[in-house]
């Protein structure tokens, strides 16, 4: 780089890059905008179970945890995995992050949900998937994957609409104020 060059952070990943690139900038993009609206977050990098970031009010006396999930805006999905059929209580939110490419004039797409809520619909909807036989009449079987589906996309299996959840973050707001 020259002198006279500005240096650009690439905190977007572009098109292409591995999952855990998009998965790592989400984390910080959730973080930052928590943090714009006067909480104190604190992103885990791995260091604690169940927790991509932490989160507190500015006095640091109510907590909440923050599982992120990152989704492209174009995908129909977005895989939360056999944790999510878990509910870990009032101050665990999953937060799934619509993260557009460098190339994108897009904004970032944030679903603020409770885990009571994701714990509830995405067991049922695997639950209704396996109970439900294949395009060939053929019965499904049980594996560790799990999705939400991305508005508008819907499915006969996904009965959760995400978008009243879409940026919600009075939910965390409201739990630390």
């Amino acid at each position: 780089m020259k002198k006279s060059e500005p240096f650009h952070l690439k905190c977007v990943p572009a098109e292409g890059t591995s999952k855990i690139s998009r998965s790592n900038a989400s984390q910080f993009f959730v973080a930052g905008e928590l943090c714009r609206r006067g909480l104190v977050a604190v992103v885990t990098l791995g260091n604690c179970p169940n927790t991509d970031i932490l989160c507190s009010n500015e006095e640091g006396t109510k907590f909440a945890h923050i599982q992120v999930k990152t989704f492209r805006p174009a995908d129909k999905t977005c895989s939360v995995g056999r944790k999510a059929e878990k509910n870990y209580g009032s101050n665990f939110f999953w937060i799934l992050g619509g993260i557009p490419t460098m190339d994108s004039d897009e904004k970032p797409i944030y679903y603020i949900i409770p885990s009571a809520i994701v714990a509830k619909e995405v067991k049922s909807s695997h639950d209704r998937w396996l109970h439900t036989p294949g395009k060939k009449g053929q019965a499904h079987k049980a594996n560790s994957v799990r999705n939400v589906m991305i508005p508008p996309h819907k499915s006969r299996w996904h009965k959760l609409d995400l978008t009243p959840y879409e940026n919600r973050w009075d939910l965390i707001l409201g739990r630390l104020g």
